[in-house]
């Protein structure tokens, strides 16, 4: 077997905010998304909700030429939204919109989604950061996706950005997987032997006519339907771009680490989902604050611990793809917390210097926006 390529794609999904109100913005302009992709091209589209605008870098050698791409996207997107009034907030959920009131954009994928899907789908204001990594062979990506679900709770730990829902602080760092969870076929991947097993159970659905193909297959970790990559999918949106590229490069090294195994006739530990299942909601209810379990040791370990082996593990994985800057941000991230950790130091300063909730949220706003286009 030749070695795969381990290219890199990065999805990130941004919520369109009015600068006066610091609400979203539930209708915005046609002219804003024409002078986007006049700007962009096919890097730019929309989202389910037209409060949203989603970006996606091309298929990258190395995290030097995502940050690149992320850097130009995302200052663009500030320039143009800049001239209607708006910004771009890279956060999983607006910290006090209500989703009653927002409209889905009108093409027939989402029309037919909103059909289908019904009341759960109305409140699908939620953003995501999607990795890609091209790995060529599907019998490969099939084994890889078995054993790296174990690692998806560590990476939506790193990730969050989704404390508050319309208002409220809803005391989980990731609310957004809360909302997701609402829609079928979510979560952690099933386990399947081989590729062709997989495409039988996928064509069940097909010929059903319950899908028409692999794209609405939403697990934490896919196949992805468009590209020979393995997409990952549980993370938050991440507002500072640093932390967006750790995470992706620590999901590329995590990969390698597992075919590098393979190639040794090894393998990692392929756990029940009843296990993973309990870090993930470890981590989207606590983030890093808790700790996950290790389930060899039979016992809670501090998020801590856990990165620091996680970066050791990898060391030779992002030595091969220069990246080990970009993996030990992780420890950055470990030390003054994730956006979700941000926004609520910023809320509870504001209620205690004597503002509203509105405005103290709104002042949560102001900071999403600034580290959005903080390079």
């Amino acid at each position: 077997m030749s070695d795969p390529a381990f290219t890199l794609g990065i999805e990130e999904e941004y919520l369109l905010v009015d600068r006066v109100s610091r609400d979203l913005v539930a209708d915005p302009s046609p002219a804003l998304f024409e002078e986007a992709q006049a700007a962009l091209g096919l890097h730019v589209s929309p989202e389910f909700m037209r409060s949203q605008i989603e970006i996606g870098t091309g298929i990258c050698s190395s995290l030097a030429e995502a940050r690149s791409q992320l850097k130009h996207f995302r200052g663009t997107l500030a320039e143009v939204t800049a001239k209607h009034g708006l910004a771009i907030v890279a956060a999983s959920t607006h910290p006090f919109a209500d989703w009653g009131g927002q409209k889905h954009t009108d093409k027939e994928r989402y029309n037919a989604l909103a059909r289908d899907i019904g009341g759960p789908v109305r409140r699908l204001l939620i953003c995501g950061m999607h990795v890609h990594i091209g790995i060529e062979d599907p019998e490969l990506r099939i084994d890889l996706m078995s054993q790296a679900s174990y690692f998806l709770p560590h990476l939506l730990a790193l990730s969050t950005s989704s404390p508050f829902w319309r208002g409220a602080d809803t005391g989980l760092k990731s609310y957004r997987l809360a909302v997701f969870n609402e829609l079928p076929r979510t979560g952690l991947p099933e386990i399947f032997d081989s590729f062709g097993e997989y495409q039988r159970h996928l064509d069940v659905l097909i010929s059903a006519g319950l899908i028409e193909d692999g794209s609405k297959i939403w697990w934490d970790l896919r196949p992805s339907a468009r590209f020979p990559t393995l997409e990952m999918r549980i993370s938050d949106a991440c507002t500072l771009l640093e932390d967006t590229l750790s995470i992706a490069a620590m999901y590329r090294c995590i990969l390698r680490m597992l075919y590098r195994l393979r190639r040794s006739n090894q393998r990692w530990r392929r756990y029940n989902a009843m296990l993973i299942n309990e870090n993930r909601w470890r981590a989207q209810r606590y983030g890093l604050d808790e700790g996950l379990v290790d389930f060899g040791k039979g016992r809670i370990v501090p998020m801590h611990d856990l990165i620091e082996e996680l970066i050791d593990l990898l060391s030779e994985d992002a030595a091969f793809f220069g990246c080990s800057a970009e993996l030990a941000h992780a420890r950055v991230i470990l030390q003054r917390g994730t956006s979700a950790h941000r926004q609520l130091a910023v809320y509870t300063a504001a209620i205690k210097a004597g503002l509203e909730p509105r405005a103290a949220l709104q002042r949560v706003v102001d900071r999403l926006i600034e580290e959005t286009t903080t390079f």
